[in-house]
């Protein structure tokens, strides 16, 4: 069975939810090899195995956290060359993306982005993917070279599978051009004790109708265990921080729940979120958009329904 190289995406061995989706995923294609790349292999081992990786390729040189992306494309190009892997998978951030697109570059290979779903083929992994801002869902497949596909973090949820975990170690030589850009300082993200917006199960998010206001939408986000989510119009208007935009020109998300707030549902928005599982939305006004879109939906004031929903849930949880 050929093997199915996965991007293991972590922090210093911390490895993220995504990775154990994507292994899931690689179990339908082939084997499933994951790609350690930089140090805490010693973290993530247990783990790796746990999820089903009968070989972990550890990359770990300086040069891999040194520098940006480039040695990491390099690096899964050496293995793609190497292994002549089914497909590479890869989450959907923003890193992976870049990685994704350089790796095709120089396999000289197709690149499927954002994909929500992916099955074995006749021909090779098929994806499913939601496309022209959530218009249309069209399933794809790589016609060219090794198949490099991103998925969207909550495409599937994790399944636990005994894997070898085999270690094979790489030794990689970059090239001068990959070291163009050094990283010369971390600083550690501040913390808001909630899950990280794309990877997490439930997302609420506010907008225009917030008026500014978000601590109903977050008091019924940590109720809920989940992440704070915010429209273009709120970021826009400097209620709350960029980085936590959802739509086209923010964040993507795909979780189990979502629940917006406040928010009309104009396009732009929904092309960040309406492929969620399950989609709830407060609204004041009843011809909003975003009812279009929704499995439930609440037409009154969010400062008045979402500290309700937030006390029914706390009550539910005892």
């Amino acid at each position: 069975m050929s093997e199915v190289l996965v991007l293991v995406d972590h922090v210093e061995g911390a490895v993220g939810k995504t990775t154990y989706e994507l292994l899931t995923l690689a179990r339908r294609l082939g084997e499933p090899a994951a790609v350690f790349i930089g140090p805490g292999i010693d973290d993530a081992r247990e783990s790796l195995r746990a999820y089903g990786a009968e070989k972990v390729y550890v990359v770990d040189s300086p040069d891999m956290s040194d520098y940006l992306v480039v040695p990491k494309a390099e690096a899964l190009a050496h293995l793609v060359e190497q292994a002549a892997p089914t497909a590479v998978l890869m989450s959907s951030s923003l890193e992976g993306k870049e990685i994704a697109g350089r790796l095709a570059v120089r396999c000289g290979s197709g690149l499927i982005t954002d994909a929500v779903d992916v099955v074995a083929g006749a021909d090779g992994p098929v994806t499913t993917q939601s496309v022209f801002a959530g218009s249309y869902t069209v399933q794809a497949r790589v016609t060219t070279g090794t198949p490099i596909i991103t998925v969207k973090p909550n495409s599937t949820t994790p399944e636990l599978a005994d894997g070898a975990a085999v270690e094979a170690p790489v030794e990689i030589t970059v090239s001068d051009a990959a070291k163009a850009a050094r990283v010369v300082n971390r600083e550690p993200r501040k913390r808001s004790g909630r899950p990280e917006l794309t990877e997490a199960a439930i997302v609420v998010s506010g907008g225009r109708g917030t008026g500014g206001d978000f601590a109903p939408v977050e008091e019924l986000a940590d109720a809920l265990g989940a992440a704070v989510g915010a429209s273009r119009a709120a970021v826009d208007s400097g209620w709350y921080p960029h980085s936590y935009q959802i739509g086209q020109t923010g964040k993507t998300v795909s979780p189990q729940l979502y629940v917006a707030c406040g928010i009309s549902g104009a396009i732009q928005h929904r092309a960040g979120m309406q492929t969620s599982r399950t989609i709830v939305a407060v609204n004041k006004d009843a011809e909003a958009p975003i009812f279009e879109l929704v499995d439930f939906g609440v037409v009154g004031d969010l400062k008045s329904v979402l500290p309700q929903a937030a006390e029914a849930v706390r009550q539910r949880k005892g």
